[in-house]
């Protein structure tokens, strides 16, 4: 059924740190909403959210799942998503997309550093968001405890709008502090109804209920008049000041119960459409004039111009890619024609469609506020705004993840090299923090992405999509070559055959440059020691020689060749010989000049619980690192270093090993430094060894 008012859909994230039971509430919300006959369970892999082979093994969402679903005459799309460090990305990509949230949390005091993220990036993108707590029924489980970290962890100031009937294995089921109504499960197995409240809990919840209505009291001026005067609000009061509060992230309505028994759902679905604000109460999309840069505004209402963003890309081989994008303003036709403003192209607009797990329903169209696909735009990627070509806008782009982790990738089998290349290429086009590129000094093809897991997943979805598997292993690190001081010398080539014979005689002078500085190439050759001719074919042969490597075969760097001397034949001399006595020259200069090897640095901020700071420095130190400081983020510490990059190549699972999977961390290259003396003669004799036996192989 098309909607036509903007003030009854949302747009709902079910997001929070991993194993809080996210896809379970979402699959019993649609359950609850009747979508299903059946409630979906992760670890049975009958999910509706969770649909893709490696997420069924595993047991986790691994991608954002969509499905709709109505309530009370509302339309809500839920977007079910990764709370795994690998995949936040994703997560991070969704938000752009939500006009609300759910965030789901465990009511164990176990709040992570995913938590924290998200909820950072949720008050990034001005999100409002309601709290579930979750699996109340499991051991150690503490309504209390959940609410401490709201509001000690993460700085939430709270309105408790339930309280628990039983704890633990006992929970059975919530009574709403609202509306003073009681719903429980009736026997083993049942679903919950509307019950009286426990006579043992009337004390507890008249507390908690006075509690809540004083949270919403101080939402505003007037309503805290009102419940001054008069010593109560009215439910009209309570919702109102329930939607500002949540509206203005001003407050954050707590709601709990177990997904896994539906305890608590039907409510959350009442506060999904009561009290998360719909899109026309949410600021207008602010993005960018194409045309002179100047910032615009896109107000979320049907009439105003048609303007969309895209936040992810899935591409099926077999039915192509499909491009969702949440609808900022007015609306998409199936069948029309929108304008690529980021890219500065028409596209061809097919049929939208509504998401449904693994399907898609087709709608004839889609007004602000609502997330729907469209199959095969020929050029629009993630992170693109589609628009109304007579309104152009641009909105931004999705944030970049630095990749932490590389591999280095090969095909299994021969001659799929090209295939593997193609299908890593389409894997990028859906996930963005998947990078693909050639290191070119040591010409090997490098997967990066945000942890070994994620690579591994990648791997697992070339295979099944694009039927190409690939070997992993450690990446070659890019060492650099250069000199400490200045030398001289001299490269001559001279070889007499029956004919004609070469002949080319340079002088060269080789010196430092500070780092960074790349090559330099200086000809001070004066009174036609060597021909002009042949000046060229000398720098050629320099500039070979240093980017073949001299030292252990890694390009030499950071050095100024001066070519100030020489002699020709008239007959003998040529381009070739004098490229050759220009590669015998720097040789022989190098050679007197300290040649040694240089190693990528690089810039380490490493996330961690305060109880892990020392663990985590101590490491970092031991792998030759140089710490620079440590930064207060929350409840967690930044440690920052720089550290080679040989040294955390494989950082991401000792890390995991080491804080028990709560630290993360980002890496990007900072400099190049010299190598050590004792490490620099352990890789020339490798480098010397190797050579050696690629001789022997030939």
């Amino acid at each position: 059924m098309a909607v036509e008012d903007v003030r009854q859909i949302r747009s709902i994230g079910v997001v929070g740190q991993g194993d809080v039971g996210k896809t379970t509430l979402a699959e019993a919300l649609l359950y609850t909403a009747g979508v299903t006959n059946r409630l979906g369970r992760v670890d049975d892999g009958t999910t509706l959210l969770d649909f893709e082979p490696e997420e069924t093994k595993r047991h986790i969402s691994l991608a954002a799942g969509f499905h709709h679903l109505s309530w009370k005459k509302y339309e809500v799309t839920l977007v079910d998503t990764p709370g795994y460090a690998n995949f936040l990305p994703e997560t991070r990509a969704c938000l752009r997309a939500l006009t609300g949230g759910v965030f789901v949390v465990s009511p164990t005091g176990d709040l992570k550093i995913e938590a924290e993220r998200i909820w950072t990036w949720a008050a990034d993108e001005k999100i409002p968001l309601v709290v579930f707590v979750n699996r109340m029924d499991r051991e150690r489980a503490d309504l209390g405890t959940a609410v401490g970290d709201l509001t000690k962890g993460l700085g939430a100031r709270v309105a408790v709008l339930h309280h628990p009937i039983g704890r633990e294995a006992g929970f059975r089921g919530i009574v709403d502090l609202l509306t003073m109504k009681a719903y429980a499960i009736d026997g083993e197995g049942g679903k919950p109804r509307a019950v009286g409240v426990p006579q043992e809990l009337q004390a507890d919840v008249e507390t908690a209920r006075t509690t809540l209505v004083e949270a919403i009291a101080e939402v505003n001026e007037s309503l805290l008049e009102r419940y001054l005067d008069v010593g109560e609000l009215s439910p009209d009061e309570l919702r109102e000041g329930l939607l500002e509060g949540t509206r203005e992230r001003t407050l954050v309505p707590v709601l709990c119960g177990s997904a896994s028994q539906l305890v608590g759902v039907e409510q959350l679905l009442d506060a999904i459409v009561d009290y998360v604000p719909s899109p026309t109460d949410l600021l207008p999309a602010q993005g960018d004039d194409p045309k002179t840069g100047d910032t615009i505004e896109r107000a979320p209402v049907v009439d105003a111009p048609f303007s969309a963003f895209v936040f992810k890309t899935v591409v099926d081989p077999f039915v192509g890619k499909l491009s969702i994008f949440r609808v900022c303003s007015g609306k998409a036709v199936s069948d029309g024609t929108a304008y690529n403003a980021t890219r500065d192209v028409r596209e061809r607009l097919g049929t939208i469609y509504k998401l449904e797990g693994k399907k898609q329903q087709a709608v004839g169209q889609a007004i602000a506020g609502e997330i729907v696909a469209v199959a095969k735009l020929k050029d629009t990627m993630t992170g693109d705004t589609l628009c109304d070509e007579k309104a152009p806008i641009v909105y931004p782009g999705l944030p970049d993840f630095p990749p932490v982790i590389s591999f280095a990738v090969t095909a299994k089998a021969r001659g799929d090299d090209d295939k593997a290349i193609m299908g890593l290429r389409r894997l990028t086009e859906e996930d963005p923090a998947l990078k693909v590129h050639r290191e070119e000094q040591t010409n090997e093809i490098l997967l990066s992405g945000s942890g070994q897991t994620h690579i591994e997943v990648a791997v697992e979805r070339l295979k099944r999509k694009y039927s190409v598997e690939v070997l992993l292993k450690a990446p070659k690190v890019p060492y650099k070559e250069t000199i400490k001081v200045s030398a001289k010398a001299q490269g001559k080539y001279k070889r007499q055959t029956g004919g004609r014979g070469q002949y080319g005689d340079t002088w060269i002078q080789v010196e430092p440059l500070p780092r960074g500085s790349g090559f330099e190439f200086v000809n001070q050759i004066v009174g036609g020691a060597i021909p002009r001719q042949y000046v060229p074919a000398v720098e050629k042969g320099v500039r070979e020689a240093l980017a073949g490597g001299i030292l252990a075969g890694y390009e030499m760097v950071d050095v100024k060749v001066t070519l100030y001397d020489g002699s020709y034949h008239e007959v003998d001399s040529s381009e070739m010989a004098f490229k050759i006595a220009g590669s015998l020259g720097i040789k022989n200069a190098v050679a007197q000049a300290k040649p040694t090897l240089l190693e990528p640095i690089m810039n380490v901020e490493v996330t961690v619980p305060d109880e892990c700071v020392g663990d985590v420095m101590g490491d970092l130190n031991s792998r030759r690192g140089r710490v620079l400081g440590v930064d207060t983020r929350g409840r967690s510490q930044v440690v920052r270093a720089v550290v080679p990059m040989a040294e955390v190549l494989q950082y991401a699972p000792d890390l995991r090993s080491m804080t028990s999977g709560r630290g993360v961390f980002q890496l990007e290259h900072a400099h190049y430094e010299e190598v050590p003396v004792h490490i620099a003669e352990r890789l020339v004799k490798e480098a010397e060894a190797a050579k050696a036996q690629e001789k022997e192989s030939k």
